[in-house]
Parts: structure tokens; sequence; C-alpha cells
């Protein structure tokens, strides 16, 4: 709960406590706060007990922590064994650089031209004689 509060900031608020509460009354309003904490926690356990007792045995395995949406995702994306399958079969870094090499007008061993079968509509059109300038920016187009 409090795990990035560093030494300065705690001390900072135990010397608040002291000043506020003072020493006399501060053991007190510790106590306090601490039982007030211990049943907002027995009432939240008690709350999430009944839900899995309401839902069923098909969910004892629920966890309240994958209503998270990005908790849910994550674990969905990682214990899926159809997306582990999909995932194994994509090599999404060569697929990119295939695409990035073709366009960029390098041959790769997997994306050969097809024999001159019509013109090549990835390379970049010749500059313009120097006399005619283009009508429209091909790059913009």
């Amino acid at each position: 709960m409090f795990t990035d509060i560093g030494a300065l900031e705690l001390v900072t608020l135990v010397v608040l406590a002291v000043l506020i509460f003072g020493p006399d009354k501060l053991p007190k309003v510790i106590q306090d706060v601490s039982r007030f904490i211990r049943r907002i926690r027995e009432f939240s356990d008690s709350a999430k007990q009944d839900i899995r007792s309401e839902l069923g045995p098909e969910f004892k395995d629920f966890e309240f922590e994958d209503l998270n949406p990005k908790t849910f995702i994550k674990k969905q994306l990682t214990e899926n064994e159809d997306l582990k399958e999909i995932r194994s079969s994509l090599d999404l870094r060569k697929e990119i650089n295939d695409v990035a090499d073709s366009v960029n007008g390098h041959e790769t061993e997997t994306a050969a031209p097809s024999g001159g079968a019509g013109p090549d509509l990835l390379k970049k059109p010749a500059d313009p004689a120097e006399g005619r300038r283009a009508r429209f920016d091909i790059d913009a187009t």
C-alpha cells in the first residue's frame, strides 16, 4: 500500500502526526486508524467470499484483480494457447523488414520480382525532365 514512500516522506509524516495529535494522543490515534483499516479489510474479504459463493464452482479461480482491463488483457495474451500458437507462427519483425525492403526497392529472397510482367509499382518513378515540373508531389499522394 505504501511501497512508494521514501524515508524522508515517512519522517515528515511522523513529525506532522506528532505536531497535530501530540505525543500523548498519538498511540490512541494509531490504534483507531489500524482498527478502522482492519475492519475495512475484513468487510472487503467477506464481500469477496460472498460474491465467489454466489457465482458458483465454475468461478472458483476468479480473481477480482482480473477485472482491471490491463491485467485481463495481459493475462489473456500470456495464457491463451491459441494466441501463443499464432504469435509463434508470425515473425512480425521479418514481415516489417520485407515490406520496408520492397518499398525501398531492395530485393529479398522471399519477394523476388516476377520476371518483368509489368511495371514495378513499388519503385519511385524517375525525376521529370529539368524543363518540366510535376503537377503534384508524387510522394505526397
